[in-house]
């Protein structure tokens, strides 16, 4: 597997247009870049509470299913990342109130980026039921997607052809 090229102009690409530049990279890498999915699926991305989160994963599930239909791999692997940012987002504000997980500012060459970047970890605090029920939300049509056997061969297809 290819890494995600952070090196991209993402400003001009459409990666409708361009499939061939897109990398699946790892986890959620990506997910606020590539364009125009970025723009169709961000504003259904809601998890501050689980009727927010019920309502946002449902619309994001549907953009899936658009795009697997579509023959869109771009599309659904992007709706699908964005299931996953909505169990992460949820997980960190369960864990940590206020959403921050680590100590210090992201550096400037890691924006983007998972990790911690040499940061320290914060304690957790007591666990947020509200944002705890929204990635368990979440957590459910994420690992629904990632199983669903039209991507898994949409995903197999786009790698061999691009990213082998």
């Amino acid at each position: 597997m290819k890494k995600f090229d952070y090196s991209l102009d993402f400003s001009v690409i459409d990666f409708r247009e361009r499939p061939d530049l897109y990398r699946v990279g790892r986890g959620e890498q990506g997910v606020l870049k590539v364009e125009p999915y970025k723009s169709e699926i961000l504003p259904h991305w809601r998890f501050a509470n689980p009727e927010l989160a019920r309502t946002s994963s449902e619309a994001i599930w549907n953009l899936f299913e658009q795009y697997l239909e579509n023959d869109d791999f771009v599309g659904a692997d992007m709706a699908r990342k964005f299931l996953q940012m909505g169990y992460t987002r949820s997980r960190r504000y369960a864990n940590h109130r206020g959403g921050k997980k680590y100590d210090g500012p992201v550096p400037d060459d890691k924006k983007g980026q998972s990790g911690a970047h040499g940061r320290a970890e914060k304690p957790r605090d007591a666990e947020d039921p509200v944002k705890a029920e929204s990635a368990r939300i979440f957590k459910a049509t994420w690992d629904r997607a990632a199983a669903d056997e039209r991507y898994i061969a949409q995903r197999e297809r786009h790698q061999e052809r691009y990213e082998s």
